[in-house]
């Protein structure tokens, strides 16, 4: 079990606020998963520390080699490695919590990092900046063609936040989104047909609030008078 690093009170390992002090804790990867450092340093570089990463096997049976940072405790994660480790390691997440997700995105806010771009370990490029989950609250930088960063730390939050819910969260909105998404292309179309072909149409065919109704109605008559 990992200890806190302000008051070195034991630290559980399904969440990285001290129980005693209340503060949050970027902590070493031990206190998340087992793993054995399994080949030679390789030759891919630490963005943040400039000195090459570790190799390591995070599952113990040969699927899940990643590089980490000895110093700074960054992990590199090969495309779909992330996602493959999260589904293994995080499970039985039936209901969204959303107090717990709120309270984990604003502490993750509260911290002020500073906004910072990194190369990618492997190319040297600079890394994009995305919200991972888009709602997790946790800055990830990603490579389109080798991989995932992680500073140390976000790994265990991410998995907090999976843990509360957060991807079925996403699942959710996402799909609420396309539902929209596709409702709003219908109704355009039925909006613009109606109007253009023949200028007979009524506003109850789209369900829109009375105010955009009124308004979108307002400049059809405009059109046509």
């Amino acid at each position: 079990m990992a200890n806190c690093s302000s008051c070195s009170a034991p630290l559980p390992a399904h969440t990285t606020i001290c129980e005693y002090c209340h503060s949050r804790n970027d902590v070493d990867l031990r206190g998340i998963h087992e793993f054995t450092v399994s080949k030679p340093n390789s030759q891919r570089i630490c963005p943040t520390c400039d000195i090459p990463l570790q190799t390591i096997n995070l599952s113990g049976d040969g699927k899940y080699y990643i590089e980490r940072c000895d110093r700074c405790m960054g992990l590199f994660f090969d495309p779909g490695e992330l996602e493959a480790l999260l589904d293994k390691s995080v499970t039985n997440v039936f209901r969204i919590d959303h107090k717990n997700i709120n309270k984990l995105v604003k502490d993750r806010a509260n911290q002020k990092r500073k906004v910072q771009y990194v190369k990618c370990p492997v190319c040297t490029n600079i890394m994009n900046r995305a919200n991972f989950g888009k709602r997790s609250g946790v800055i990830i930088d990603r490579c389109k063609d080798h991989g995932i960063w992680l500073d140390g730390g976000e790994l265990k939050q991410i998995m907090e936040w999976r843990k509360a819910g957060g991807k079925l969260l996403h699942d959710k909105k996402t799909t609420q989104e396309k539902k929209t998404e596709k409702k709003w292309k219908r109704d355009g179309t039925i909006f613009h047909e109606k109007t253009i072909r023949s200028g007979n149409f009524s506003m109850s065919d789209l369900d829109l609030d009375d105010d955009i109704a009124t308004t979108i109605s307002n400049l059809i008559s405009r059109l046509f008078v």
